[in-house]
This record gives structure tokens, C-alpha cells and sequence, in this order.
């Protein structure tokens, strides 16, 4: 029954290597960017079940609400911490469902992905030279830079580069589950325990879909005023349901308002609720 399951979907969205690297031009593409600080489109790459009858899958949300940002590429020189987040989708009748997604990177298997991105970067250079080589008459120019070849400047530019006879090439990859109420702790630990299994060098003890067949199928939404206890790939997860006589379900830390936001903003943005006076958040 709708009310009876924990999540609804398992979600896995990423690399697309058959259609290979798209622009996002969603995240307001900037090709001045060197290829590694770009983003590139992600796709929804698998999804179990595949639809639920009381829940239908919206691809484009999801897509885009589990990795806003789009594809991110690293190498073997940049911090790669997985990052948690969540999210809300509301449909037109007002109903909602709740997103929780964990961002890792892996390692591009894939010849045609890791070739791609060395001619970006081929390309890239080649237009970097071209606009910012002085030109070779300019007397000036030569002595103002110390270089008249501008190399200093292309070592500046190739700083954050990749060379793929040198560098291994690091992709995001998301995985997240579509729940019907809010139990983040839960989740996140869902999540971080299914990529642990993932990057242990030690397999699980049970086949890891064996888990999120659990966590779709088996594990109940506890009833209201009732704590659950599952069991997670390598430790139990506890959620609680509020009763209907306490407050709704919040499952998050107020203390990250106050460590983003500062305590005066926190005061003020609660003074302005109070008053009901209109309130924009902006973030990246």
C-alpha cells in the first residue's frame, strides 16, 4: 500500500557514455572555463522500481533536482568528499515527495570520455594562446609580461588541467532514494552505507541489491508516534514518526542555519516570518 513503504525509488544518475559529453546549458555554460570547471549534462541512468502507482517518477525533476550542478569532472588532484543533499518535488495538487541524493566520484572507464576531454583541453589551450600571446612586435608587452612567448601565462592557464597519459579522470555519480516523508538522517545513512559497501575492498555480506530491494519493499513507514529500527548494509537505522498530537516530522539540524546563515541573519529572517514580509533565499 501507498502508506506502507519507507522509499518509494532507488535512483542512480550520472555519465551517460553513449551520448558522452553534452554542455549544460542549464548551469550557464562558460566555455572561458577550462573544460574541468565546466558542467555537462547528467542523466537518470537506471531507476527501481521502474514506476509507482502512487508515486509516477518525474525523470526531468529528479535529473535535475539530484545533481543541479550537472556533471562535475576531476583528477587525481582535487578533493573528491562524497556530498549529501535533499530535496522536495511538488506536484500541482500540492502533494509532495522527498528526494535525498549522495554525490561521490568514481574513475572514467570509459577510452571515448577520457579522449573527449584531452581534445577539450587541446582546443581550449589553443584558444587560450591565441588570445593572450602578445603580439611579436609589441616591444612593450614582451617586457611588461617577462615572457614574450606568454608561457607564463598558459602555465597559469593549465594549472587545473588534464593530461590523459598522466592524470586519471574522476566523474559524479549520484545515488538517491525517493521517500514519501522526510526521514533524512535515515536516508543519508541509507546512502552512505550502500557507498561504502561500493568503495570497500571488502565485498558486503549480502549482494548489495539484496539491500535496496529491502529498503523498497520490505522496510514499512512507521505509524505515527511509533520509531523504526532497519537493518542497513552494515549497521541499524532508526527513524521516528511524530504523533499526530506533536509537531510535524523535522528530520533536520537547525544548527546548519545558524553555522551558514550567522545568528544576527538567523534573528532577522525569523523577525521577518513573524512579521510576514516577503523572503527571498538565495544560494548557488
Amino acid at each position: 500500500a501507498a502508506a506502507a513503504r519507507f522509499a518509494d525509488y532507488f535512483v542512480v544518475c550520472g555519465l551517460d557514455t553513449e551520448t558522452g559529453l553534452e554542455p549544460d546549458e542549464l548551469s550557464g555554460e562558460n566555455f572561458e572555463q577550462t573544460p574541468l570547471r565546466r558542467t555537462f549534462k547528467s542523466k537518470v541512468l537506471a531507476r527501481y522500481p521502474e514506476n509507482v502507482e502512487w508515486n509516477p517518477f518525474d525523470q526531468d525533476a529528479v535529473g535535475m533536482l539530484c545533481m543541479p550542478k550537472g556533471l562535475a569532472f576531476k583528477t587525481q588532484a582535487d578533493s573528491r568528499e562524497p556530498q549529501f543533499h535533499s530535496f522536495i518535488i511538488t506536484r500541482e495538487d500540492g502533494s509532495r515527495t522527498f528526494g535525498f541524493s549522495l554525490t561521490f566520484f568514481e574513475e572514467v572507464t570509459s577510452k571515448q570520455i577520457c579522449s573527449a576531454m584531452q581534445t577539450l583541453y587541446h582546443m581550449h589551450n589553443a584558444e587560450y594562446d591565441i588570445l593572450h600571446t602578445p603580439p611579436t612586435n609589441d616591444k612593450d608587452s614582451c617586457s611588461s609580461t617577462g615572457d614574450c612567448n606568454g608561457t607564463s601565462v598558459s602555465k597559469l592557464q593549465r594549472f587545473n588541467s588534464y593530461d590523459i597519459s598522466r592524470d586519471t579522470l574522476y566523474v559524479s555519480k549520484c545515488i538517491c532514494l525517493i521517500t514519501p516523508m522526510s526521514f533524512m538522517k535515515a536516508c543519508k545513512k541509507v546512502l552512505e552505507q550502500l557507498h561504502q559497501a561500493v568503495t570497500s575492498p571488502q565485498p558486503p555480506p549480502l549482494p548489495l541489491e539484496s539491500y535496496i530491494y529491502n529498503i523498497l519493499y520490505e522496510v514499512p513507514l512507521p505509524p505515527a508516534g511509533r520509531s523504526l529500527k532497519f537493518s542497513g548494509v552494515y549497521g541499524p537505522i532508526i527513524c521516528q514518526r511524530p504523533s499526530t498530537s506533536e509537531l510535524p516530522l523535522f528530520d533536520f539540524p537547525v544548527k546548519e542555519v545558524f553555522e551558514l546563515l550567522g545568528v544576527e541573519n538567523v534573528v532577522q529572517l525569523f523577525t521577518c516570518a513573524l512579521l510576514e514580509f516577503q523572503i527571498l533565499l538565495y544560494s548557488q
